[in-house]
């Protein structure tokens, strides 16, 4: 397949159960952040949302300034900041500022606002929401070109010859993606601007085959507005959970699973109860969920590749508490040891090498028995009997035998 160098990390909404301390949680969110960047994982898009009880990150510009001190190599992003809740000034100008505090590790999320009761307690119409939601994100890219003064007004924001006090620290800005879950606006506004995209839907009933089409759909608007869209900046969002074998992964999530369908996405936001007895396995047929052993999980991801009609960028884990600490944190681990290398290549060079070195043994090993030999000689030494039991390349050696 061609999808080496793929891009892995996690959508980190976050979702804690009712009942559970906050604060803890939220140490927790901070801590999954360090383990990944010490993995190997690629990058983090925090949420924000404001209501409803599990989803508790109310700034996601808070919450990566301090995983910044946290951490090395993982890019930090929002995931994603909901811009009709926001002045798109003060949008651009926070993320500009945190793209110079992490050297260039910043990235923005952007959308509409899941959580219609966020938008409920500001007194925002959902109906507004997603056109809201593109005047800001043309208003932030205006912003960010950093070119001449921008003058702007619509009927909920208006702009000033504004222009940006510093430029951004990545040049010509930080990596900017649209959340995307079942209507095309998400890739049309993504479109418009030529941006990376945030696929949500790839995790829900009927996303993995709507892909292709959303990914056209985009790519037309692009073209549309002299833009082009790179498959390298689309991500796909799905529920993914790695064990030693599939039982043992179904074991570890099941319950937990159920608990936060029902009570929050059911009972909480009223959508409708599942259409299977069991959704949990009903979603691993389907492949918008990834639970099982490592070759399960990558036959997963090839599934999701080939739907996709051209490939992804990247595939981010919906950050999930499933499964208790300390599986959550080995299923990261699992994952970073044998599926990523499967898809970003780090592994052939010594599989390879392995391969290489075992075809050519006999030429290449056989010749150190002589060696030795000729060491001991050279040394004035008696040859021990039982050298060739211990010498690489003596397998080869004609007459030779080996105790078991």
């Amino acid at each position: 397949m061609a999808h080496k160098g793929m891009a892995f990390g996690i959508f980190l909404a976050p979702f804690h159960r009712l009942g559970e301390n906050p604060t803890l949680a939220m140490s927790r969110d901070m801590e999954l952040i360090e383990w990944l960047d010490w993995l190997g994982y690629d990058e983090v898009w925090v949420g924000e949302h404001h209501s409803a009880g599990w989803e508790l990150i109310a700034s996601p510009e808070i919450f990566i300034a301090a995983a910044a001190e946290r951490t090395r190599h993982i890019r930090l992003g929002s995931g994603v900041t909901s811009l009709p809740y926001h002045h798109p000034f003060l949008v651009a100008q926070r993320f500009v500022q945190l793209d110079h505090m992490t050297r260039g590790r910043t990235m923005l999320g952007c959308g509409p606002g899941a959580l219609v009761s966020d938008a409920y307690m500001m007194g925002i119409e959902p109906v507004t929401q997603r056109p809201r939601m593109d005047e800001a994100l043309d208003a932030i890219m205006l912003l960010l070109k950093c070119e001449e003064p921008v003058t702007l007004k619509t009927d909920w924001f208006e702009l000033r010859q504004a222009r940006l006090h510093l430029a951004p620290y990545t040049e010509p800005h930080f990596p900017i993606a649209v959340a995307s879950v079942m209507t095309p606006s998400g890739v049309i506004a993504a479109g418009r601007h030529g941006l990376g995209v945030l696929s949500l839907g790839a995790g829900v009933p009927g996303g993995p085959e709507a892909l292709a089409n959303q990914w056209k759909i985009g790519e037309e608007t692009a073209a549309k507005h002299g833009k082009t869209m790179d498959r390298k900046n689309w991500k796909l969002v799905v529920n993914v959970h790695v064990a030693e074998d599939d039982e043992e992964a179904m074991r570890q999530v099941k319950r937990a699973e159920r608990h936060e369908t029902v009570t929050y996405f059911e009972e909480t936001l009223g959508r409708p109860p599942g259409r299977s007895d069991d959704p949990l396995t009903e979603g691993v047929k389907m492949g918008t969920t990834l639970v099982g052993s490592v070759e399960t999980v990558v036959k997963g991801i090839e599934k999701l590749w080939e739907l996709s009609n051209g490939g992804f960028g990247g595939l981010l884990f919906r950050a999930h508490n499933w499964a208790n600490r300390q599986e959550t944190l080995h299923s990261y681990e699992l994952f970073a040891r044998y599926v990523m290398p499967r898809f970003q290549g780090t592994a052939d060079g010594p599989r390879n090498s392995n391969e290489w070195a075992r075809g050519n043994r006999k030429t290449i090993f056989s010749p150190n028995v002589e060696a030795i030999r000729r060491a001991y000689t050279d040394a004035g030494r008696e040859i021990p009997a039982d050298f060739l039991q211990r010498a690489s390349g003596s397998r080869d050696i004609e007459g030779t035998t080996t105790t078991p």
